[in-house]
């Protein structure tokens, strides 16, 4: 089991970020407005507590940290301290190089919990792809996965190097 003190405190920041990060990506790729935002936003919360129960060491630390008032923090300053300033149609790039970032972090730190953290990661933002559809009129018609988030989840699994 791979233990939070094998990373450095800003390594670590990364890693608790990244749960941020993906779900940013999906969203940011095809806004789709306020209640899709929000059911986006839920799917990744109840992806990330669903980590509590993973069989890999480093999500259940990554989700006990992100239980704490301290955890949550370090998440939401990361991520924001990450897409300051930026424009809308950059988010998406921002957060698919802090992934590629984490990714060797974690394939140089993570021992045999890489793969799995890095698969539980991507996971999530399939997740966050299927809970709202895009398109249509006030979430009725369009489709689950859009062209666009296709292919952001694509390019997140080639920054996680899954495939």
């Amino acid at each position: 089991m791979t233990a939070k003190q094998n990373f450095t405190a800003e390594e670590w920041a990364k890693l608790i970020e990244s749960t941020m990060l993906a779900s940013v990506a999906i969203t940011a790729c095809e806004p789709s407005g306020l209640w899709g935002m929000m059911q986006e936003g839920f799917a990744n919360a109840r992806g990330i507590v669903a980590g509590s129960s993973s069989d890999c060491g480093l999500v259940k630390e990554v989700v006990e940290d992100l239980k704490t008032s301290e955890g949550r923090t370090i998440a939401q300053s990361a991520l924001k301290q990450h897409i300051k300033g930026a424009k809308v149609t950059e988010v998406v790039a921002i957060a698919l190089a802090g992934l590629a970032e984490v990714a060797q972090i974690v394939d140089a730190k993570g021992g045999a919990d890489a793969v799995a953290f890095k698969r539980w990661i991507y996971a999530n933002a399939e997740k966050v792809a299927n809970a709202a559809s895009e398109g249509g009129f006030i979430g009725f018609g369009g489709v689950k996965v859009s062209d666009k988030e296709k292919a952001t989840l694509a390019q997140l699994s080639s920054a996680l190097k899954l495939s």
